[in-house]
């Protein structure tokens, strides 16, 4: 399995974890969480020409990003 594989798997699992951090632990520790899980994805969508879940990803991390500099 290569590298860009596992990392999609580990960000999936990220996204699940992040969204759950947000809803019951604290906001600003889940948008970290999903911002790295979303970043740690992105390569195997594009190996893959996945464009439009790239474009949804980097959509999801300046939405992430802001909430980051606003915090």
């Amino acid at each position: 399995m290569k590298l860009d594989s596992k990392a999609r798997i580990i960000g999936s699992f990220g996204v699940i974890t992040a969204y759950f951090v947000v809803l019951h632990v604290n906001v600003l520790v889940g948008v970290i969480i999903h911002f790295i899980a979303d970043i740690i994805s992105v390569p195997y969508f594009i190996r893959t020409k996945s464009w439009d879940v790239v474009i949804m990803l980097i959509f999801l991390l300046c939405i992430g990003l802001s909430k980051l500099t606003t915090s």
